[in-house]
């Protein structure tokens, strides 16, 4: 393996963890013996309240828009918009809010946009050219000539499949060198793998942002998300896959959920794929010192 190549993170919850990114981003900055030789943190992601493009999880960041995006300029990261809402039309395209966050961060180059509507990615690419696109997982392309084709789709920078093509190592092999730089394996979903339900799921979160009345989508398989339970589920994404499977095979793109989790299961995330054990006592006392973070 070329030990120089390492595994780029997407981090959940741009506009719902200010509080403990701004602890854990110092710590990043400053003691990087902490973390893993082989991780690097390229991006956080998320939607803040009232963004009628957001998509995927019902709960959205209610931390000051301005202070994240400032945090994240201050340490060179990457801010992604989860705009993954599947149910985008023309009407919806003039939203204030999402059209000054895309002007924000179209500035400068390096920022990007998750999406699931074609509709809003024509719109995007036209009006903000200088934000990235990433294809949303909540496509739900379980099969493997989708994701294929997702990726061949020059618009898109970045391609997160749905998570239960993780191991479809012999398919995930014959794709182009230029092919896996594009993918964003989802690491540490909790969703059965059996589910036949989780389009429906992601499109009942989609009427609830653009406040359409519709009943609460009832999830036939889990009541809350336990990252244990996600450890045991067979498309669960180890730390030890990571370095001795997906980077040898040439895929160093991760991406991490948790955005509507409390910041508690969050930093338990964090430092399970970014942090040395050794430190790991270490970081809970740093960030439980600050009592303002709703840990649970």
């Amino acid at each position: 393996m070329n030990t120089d190549i390492k595994a780029s993170f997407h981090l959940p919850g741009l506009f719902e963890f200010y509080d403990l990114y701004k602890i854990f981003l110092s710590v990043y900055a400053e003691h990087r013996e902490y973390f893993y030789d082989h991780i690097e943190i390229e991006s956080i992601y998320g939607s803040p309240a009232g963004s009628i493009w957001s998509g995927g999880r019902v709960g959205y960041g209610e931390d000051d828009i301005e202070d994240c995006l400032k945090l994240m300029k201050e340490y060179h990261l990457s801010s992604c918009l989860t705009f993954s809402n599947s149910l985008i039309k023309d009407e919806h395209l003039s939203d204030k809010l999402c059209n000054h966050l895309c002007s924000v961060l179209n500035e400068e180059k390096g920022n990007g946009v998750i999406v699931s509507s074609d509709l809003l990615k024509e719109y995007i690419k036209e009006k903000y050219p200088n934000l990235y696109l990433v294809s949303s997982t909540t496509k739900v392309l379980t099969d493997f000539k989708d994701l294929k084709r997702e990726l061949d789709n020059e618009d898109y920078l970045y391609v997160v499949p749905d998570f239960r093509l993780n191991k479809s190592f012999e398919k995930l092999e014959s794709l182009s060198n230029e092919e896996k730089e594009k993918v964003s394996f989802l690491v540490n979903e909790c969703c059965h793998i059996d589910c036949n339900v989780r389009k429906q799921c992601y499109e009942n979160v989609s009427r609830k942002a653009l406040d359409i009345e519709c009943e609460d989508h009832v999830c036939p398989n889990k009541d809350t998300y336990r990252f244990s339970d996600a450890m045991n589920n067979k498309m669960f994404i180890s730390n030890e896959d990571i370095v001795n499977t997906y980077l040898p095979m040439g895929f160093r793109h991760f991406k991490i959920e948790g955005r509507s989790l409390g910041s508690a299961v969050v930093l338990e995330m964090l430092m399970y794929y970014l942090i040395k054990p050794g430190y790991h006592l270490l970081l809970r006392e740093m960030i439980y010192l600050d009592s303002s973070l709703d840990l649970f």
